[in-house]
């Protein structure tokens, strides 16, 4: 049986002539940016995470960009963030003229370790930016207490976590802002590239509203550098359509990595995800430890089941920036979890069947290596 590692044409089937009408509707009435499906996507989604507002852009790139150009992150300044990510988290910091701070990650959960950000902190730290990695949200409440008496600013990467709770609160709700990602391959996801900033300060997003459209307040009156961080009108036209089924989409995925859990509880070899107490996952990814990766992977590929490395080198080692003078050993949870992460299919329209086709070809695969 085959297991695709996504399955977007199956998603797409069930939704095909609700978004249709939604795109039909959007083209008919020519309105195609900033307009009324836009600003119901962000009062939605801005209900949904528990926060005040939402602020509509092209992608989750553009929503750390965007963020961290209205608070002001400029060169000289530091902001603090894993080496275990995608390269967004750090880029965009480096693209507003900052320095990105790499630090390790917790060797369990995958996320930025708090200890490590505590030691990372100098005169020249302007934030932090936590990533809520493979649906699982970082230990908030200590990163927020380590901010707080600092001024730091902290900002949510929630690109793989929409929906995450961390002890009943929801991500994007934490810190000044969360950024959110609907690239295709995610939880809630568009038509292409697209993305949101949610906030529960009211100052910051009324900076970022003018951030995404140029800096301008209207009237062409630029008030500040901005960019053209719109989202198109059709891509919040199919988010408005899956919303209402994101709840259900989650809970799929957590329904998925249970039987994981238990096919593959005991096998040696394969080390399955540990959620944190107080956390739930949304497993954007079911990512495991697997000892002999590659002879995994091809043993699954073999089978018509697909999988993933998200991701396979730390950004310390990234060769853009090289001149900021990190060597390999220096994060060695990051560079462990490099060599051994691999993600199983677990998305919403996989059969339970499919599911327990691949945990059984991963336990079947240990089993005859013993």
């Amino acid at each position: 049986m085959a297991v695709p590692f996504l399955d977007l044409k199956k998603q797409f089937a069930g939704l095909k002539a609700e978004i249709l009408a939604a795109i039909e509707a959007v083209l008919d009435s020519q309105v195609l940016v900033l307009g009324p499906q836009q600003k119901q996507l962000e009062q939605s989604l801005a209900e949904y995470c528990q926060a005040k507002a939402g602020v509509a852009c092209a992608s989750g790139t553009d929503a750390l960009l965007a963020s961290l150009m209205a608070l002001g992150v400029k060169a000289g300044d530091e902001v603090i963030c894993p080496a275990f990510t995608f390269f967004a988290t750090a880029g965009t910091v480096a693209r507003v003229g900052a320095t990105p701070v790499f630090v390790d990650i917790d060797p369990v959960t995958f996320n930025i370790d708090p200890a490590a950000i505590a030691a990372a902190i100098t005169p020249r730290t302007k934030g932090i930016i936590p990533v809520h990695l493979y649906g699982q949200m970082a230990e908030m409440e200590t990163i927020m207490r380590l901010a707080g008496p600092r001024g730091l600013f902290v900002l949510e990467d929630t690109a793989q976590a929409v929906g995450a709770t961390r002890n009943g609160k929801k991500a994007c709700s934490w810190g000044v802002a969360g950024a959110l990602s609907f690239y295709p391959t995610k939880n809630l996801n568009a038509l292409g590239d697209a993305g949101m900033i949610i906030s529960n300060d009211e100052a910051f997003t009324a900076t970022v509203r003018t951030v995404c459209l140029h800096g301008d307040t209207g009237g062409y009156n630029h008030v500040r550098l901005g960019g053209n961080f719109r989202m198109d009108e059709i891509h919040a036209a199919a988010l408005n359509v899956k919303l209402k089924h994101l709840t259900n989409w989650n809970e799929s995925r957590r329904h998925h990595a249970a039987i994981y859990d238990r096919m593959l509880k005991g096998v040696e070899g394969v080390l399955t995800p540990t959620i944190a107490a107080g956390n739930e996952s949304v497993y954007n990814l079911y990512v495991v430890r697997a000892q002999r990766r590659a002879e995994l992977t091809a043993f699954l590929k073999s089978r018509q089941i697909g999988s993933a490395v998200h991701y396979p080198k730390g950004l310390h080692e990234q060769p853009c920036f090289a001149h900021l003078g990190y060597r390999h050993g220096q994060l060695p949870q990051t560079e462990k979890a490099c060599q051994e992460v691999l993600a199983l299919p677990v998305c919403p329209e996989l059969t339970d069947a499919q599911i327990e086709e691949a945990a059984s070809a991963v336990r079947e695969f240990y089993e005859a290596k013993k």
